[in-house]
């Protein structure tokens, strides 16, 4: 039986939009393509029809996350204090709570590091982010003080993740909040 290639456009869609929020949520690794594709109601064999590889996969699911992230770090620096504006929401029990939602840095970065997978597109979102928040600072170091910052927040947000206790998640969140806040000096 053949489909239309709306059909195939659709599908394409949904294995980047349903793999983007596992990739995020779960890990790379973690993500195996049979059980992502049965998800969707999808045989892991029709997988080659519309990519090459899992990599290939990879890219485009990090493509589509760089774009969600994009409109909602657009929204953010248009608030009257961005770059609170955004420590707070990356910083936040949502975003710790919906790894599938959000930044794909503190999931996919450190897999696709391992694996010696360079990206065009997490240099993207790295370099979206730093000039975001330099356009906030003043001073002849906003641009070192852009990168501290990420870093920071990225970093915060993987160990928050990565702990059992509560207490100690929102520990790690609140003072990393409260110390970026106070020292980011916005234009």
């Amino acid at each position: 039986m053949r489909y239309s290639q709306d059909h195939k456009a659709n599908t394409h869609q949904r294995i980047v939009k349903e793999a983007s929020g596992l990739f995020r949520r779960d890990g790379i690794g973690a993500t195996g393509l049979q059980p992502l594709m049965k998800s969707l109601g999808l045989t892991h064999g029709g997988f080659y029809a519309h990519f090459s590889s899992k990599n290939d996969l990879v890219e485009k699911a990090l493509q589509h996350a760089a774009g969600e992230v994009d409109g909602l770090c657009a929204e953010l620096f248009s608030q009257p204090q961005p770059l609170h504006a955004f420590i707070d929401a990356y910083l936040s029990d949502w975003h710790l709570n919906s790894p599938h939602e959000g930044c794909p840095l503190p999931t996919m970065s450190s897999e696709m590091a391992q694996q010696g997978q360079a990206s065009a597109t997490t240099d993207y979102v790295i370099d979206a982010r730093l000039k975001q928040i330099q356009a906030t600072l003043e001073g002849p170091d906003a641009d070192d003080q852009s990168v501290v910052i990420f870093a920071t927040l990225v970093g915060a947000l993987v160990l928050a993740r990565a702990a059992e206790s509560t207490e100690l998640k929102e520990k790690i969140l609140n003072a990393t909040r409260d110390v970026l806040k106070q020292a980011a000096v916005e234009a």
